[in-house]
């Protein structure tokens, strides 16, 4: 089958995301909230800000659903991020997630945490951890990290090198295996630090995340004995059909027997901790989503007040969440969000 990019010209790659996910599954994701006696979901809250600072990248990951890479040019400007520090100044956020493409090759992270730090904020950092070895400029990443107080969040596919490799790229395990013994090092993911490690799980597939609990029992006894690695948490993150992943499964033809595993999963459970309800996603170019995934999509966020400039919490609070069928991914099976499953 063709690609995304082979198809429809006069369409955007975003609206032909949308038109594939609706051509192949059998169930509308509104159909599914019409037969729960729910015509909508609402936010409630809005303790999360996700930035994304750029879409430029050191990897080229097959699940990549930003569609990330170093031929990638959006980043965040300065004016944005300046706009967004006043932002969380005024406002209840408890928690700033910055995430990528790679945060770290925004010309102005390390000034942007260090100003976040000043806000006495959760601030996180979505590090791919071969950026930290990947040029010596970096290498110090893991003290300015500690420094900073940050949580860091990681991706490590699996706890072998090929199927890691066979996803994310070449050398890329043992890249992330010097990244993480580099943290270790500055106490990151040791007991009594108070320096959180976290580690992401994608499938290597198209399949669903196995449980959370028992991979990470895996994860920890694995990465402990082979390398002598140290983490706090593993989250289980299902991938989104969209993007670059979704050109995977069309290009493999597995595109509606992976949309049929997760409207058969569907789980209604999952439905009040979906993070888009407290979470408010900032796009590199200020633009204000429901969640990252709606980013990548271009589903704005319902609201007149739908950039950084003009943020306004009243107005954003209990706005109702834009939906469409890629958000089967976030509720089949255990539930999947930023922070693993959710159910």
């Amino acid at each position: 089958m063709k690609s995304l990019k082979a198809q429809n010209h006069f369409l955007s790659q975003s609206d032909q995301q949308l038109l594939e996910l609706e051509k192949v599954s059998r169930v509308n994701f509104l159909e599914k909230f019409f037969l729960l006696g729910l015509l909508e979901i609402k936010s409630d809250s809005a303790s999360v800000l996700q930035i994304n600072l750029g879409k430029m990248c050191n990897q080229v990951c097959k699940h990549c659903h930003v569609d990330a890479g170093p031929d990638r040019k959006e980043i965040m400007s300065k004016e944005i991020m300046l706009k967004c520090l006043e932002v969380v100044a005024k406002e209840d956020f408890e928690i700033v997630d910055l995430t990528g493409g790679a945060p770290e090759m925004n010309p102005n992270f390390r000034w942007f945490v260090h100003e976040l730090s000043k806000l006495k904020i959760k601030i996180i950092v979505r590090c791919n951890l071969t950026i930290i070895v990947s040029n010596k400029k970096h290498y110090d990443l893991p003290k300015f990290y500690k420094q900073n107080k940050v949580e860091i969040v990681s991706s490590l596919p699996h706890f072998s090198s090929s199927r890691t490799n066979a996803q994310r790229g070449n050398n890329v395990f043992e890249k992330s295996i010097m990244a993480l013994k580099l943290l270790n090092n500055e106490g990151y993911g040791k007991e009594g630090t108070g320096l959180v490690l976290n580690l992401v799980y994608n499938p290597t597939g198209a399949i669903l995340p196995p449980n959370q609990e028992i991979l990470q029992k895996q994860y920890k006894k694995e990465l402990k004995k082979k390398y002598d690695i140290n983490f706090n948490n593993l989250f289980t993150i299902t991938n989104m059909p969209i993007s670059r992943f979704l050109d995977f499964l069309l290009k493999m033809d597995y595109l509606k027997e992976y949309m049929n595993r997760l409207i058969d999963t569907f789980n209604p459970l999952s439905i009040n901790a979906l993070m888009c309800r407290s979470m408010v996603s900032v796009g590199w170019d200020g633009y204000l989503y429901d969640c990252d995934f709606n980013q990548m999509l271009d589903i704005k966020l319902k609201s007149e007040s739908n950039h950084i400039n003009s943020y306004n919490s009243k107005r954003i609070l209990g706005r109702k969440i834009q939906m469409a069928n890629h958000c089967f991914g976030c509720t089949s099976g255990s539930g999947s969000s930023c922070g693993g499953q959710i159910v």
